[in-house]
């Protein structure tokens, strides 16, 4: 039997870091509003000059480096992000060219703050399948080039940054099992606008929260049950749960679901904000690099955001 296992991760988050001090004097908000409302004391912000290839290169090299392989056994390039810098060309080939990696497929994927999740899933089937031996996945979001800085409901939550990591076929058991969903009826609740057609005024994230938050505690719960029933577990066999950074009440309301307590869950939200795709393997980052999650840990990852999109990952690391 093959298996997929992560051997190597890394992260970037860019220097420029703005606290929420900061964000009242350029919207109509406090300190105080935004950490009762969603936990964020500071969020991460591309420079001007910077692209989001750059900082997918950057969290890319430290998860190669990590993976302790060379940049050509690369067979598999996958990114995840709704915040690419062109078009077209992908970020995969972009970061391809960047990393002097020949002859690999690349692509990208868009499933918003679920990308990674996803990410995982093509990526575990392409190692299963036999078609790939060691996959790159990057997740990697500029959030700041997309967001309504007037409107505090959506500009106070939102970063930047990038997550990467390796994956390598294995006979030991690394992902166990993902499960992944969507529901396009609720499309309304979270978006952002092509600007490609001149009908679309404004691209900036439009989201109602309220409703989201009530979808998002139910639906992550039940992917996460999902993932312990199919493997036969408990939850008190997950040494750490790694969530989607979006919100603390929704990270705590889900813990308190699935009766796990907060002291095993990894949490970045605070310093990072919501990153979309790059959530979830920064917070996996944080947990490796603080001397949280270990070797031989069993993981729960989990994710929703716009589409509406979401899904969980079991993975021993």
């Amino acid at each position: 039997m093959v298996y997929s296992r992560i051997i190597g991760i890394g992260s970037y988050l860019p220097e420029k870091i703005l606290t929420n001090y900061a964000l009242e004097k350029m919207v109509d908000t406090t300190n105080e509003w935004i950490v009762e409302r969603s936990g964020i004391k500071e969020r991460r912000i591309i420079a001007n000059d910077e692209k989001l290839t750059s900082t997918a290169a950057i969290a890319a090299r430290k998860a190669i480096k990590s993976a302790g392989i060379n940049k050509d056994d690369i067979d598999l390039i996958i990114a995840a992000t709704i915040t690419s810098d062109f078009i077209t060309p992908s970020v995969a080939c972009i970061l391809q060219r960047n990393l002097d990696i020949k002859n690999c497929p690349a692509f990208d994927i868009n499933a918003a703050c679920s990308g990674f999740i996803y990410g995982l899933n093509i990526a575990d089937l392409y190692i299963k399948s036999g078609i790939a031996k060691h996959v790159l996945l990057v997740a990697a979001e500029a959030l700041s080039k997309i967001i309504d800085w007037q409107d505090r409901s959506t500009c106070v939550l939102f970063g930047d940054g990038a997550g990467a990591i390796v994956l390598k076929a294995d006979n030991k058991p690394g992902v166990r099992s993902i499960h992944l969903y969507a529901d396009g009826s609720y499309q309304q609740l979270l978006y952002a606008k092509s600007p490609l057609y001149k009908l679309n005024k404004s691209t900036h994230i439009k989201m109602q929260g309220n409703e989201l938050f009530k979808i998002a505690v139910v639906k992550l719960s039940e992917v996460v049950h999902e993932a312990l029933d199919y493997n036969k577990l408990n939850i008190s066999d997950i040494d750490w749960l790694v969530p989607h950074q979006a919100n603390l009440r929704i990270i705590k309301a889900v813990a308190k679901r699935i009766k796990l307590p907060m002291e095993r869950v990894i949490l970045t939200i605070q310093e990072h904000g919501n990153t979309s795709a790059a959530s979830v393997p920064l917070a996996l980052d944080a947990g490796i690099h603080s001397g949280k999650i270990k070797h031989g840990d069993t993981l729960v990852m989990e994710a929703f955001g716009a589409g509406l999109v979401w899904g969980s990952a079991l993975v021993d690391y």
